[in-house]
């Protein structure tokens, strides 16, 4: 696979990243029900995504977004989703991603980035722990998936 860069996302890769998110969907990392309508919405913008694109594909993103409309919570911001491709998994390019969601959130005037976690998702814990975040609190048994209780687990870090 060709190098991967990272972009804004624009309106027209709404169809590729849907197909994206269905095809990467499982409860290892989601709560909500298998992706259905559009991925753009009111409360998910191009602007608060970045794609990661090889050899003129989309192959990941993450999603920024504000965890409350509150004036008083508008210097934080969260991770909101973090997508890899099944074939581009292992190149890195969660770090990647990651590393410019950190950027990305500097450059928007954060002075902190959150995000939430399934506690049974270790390998997504293990990255974001080796990128600064710290548990910052759990909340045992959050969520019945598939038959098993899950944890949710809120991590953190400063900018």
């Amino acid at each position: 696979m060709p190098e991967p860069y990272i972009r804004l996302a624009v309106p027209a890769d709404e169809e590729e990243l849907a197909v994206l998110d269905r095809a990467t969907w499982s409860t290892l990392h989601a709560v909500a029900p298998p992706p259905q309508g559009p991925f753009f919405d009111e409360r998910h913008v191009p602007e608060d995504h970045l794609v990661a694109e090889a050899d003129g594909r989309v192959v990941g993103y993450v999603r920024i977004g504000r965890p409350t409309p509150l004036a008083s919570n508008a210097h934080v911001l969260q991770i909101q989703g973090l997508v890899v491709a099944e074939e581009a998994r292992g190149l890195g390019l969660g770090r990647a991603l990651i590393r410019a969601a950190v950027d990305a959130a500097r450059g928007r005037g954060a002075r902190r980035l959150s995000l939430r976690v399934l506690g049974h998702n270790a390998p997504a814990r293990a990255l974001y722990e080796s990128e600064g975040f710290t548990v910052e609190g759990v909340q045992p048994e959050e969520f019945l998936l598939d038959g098993t209780y899950a944890d949710d687990v809120l991590m953190g870090r400063k900018l």
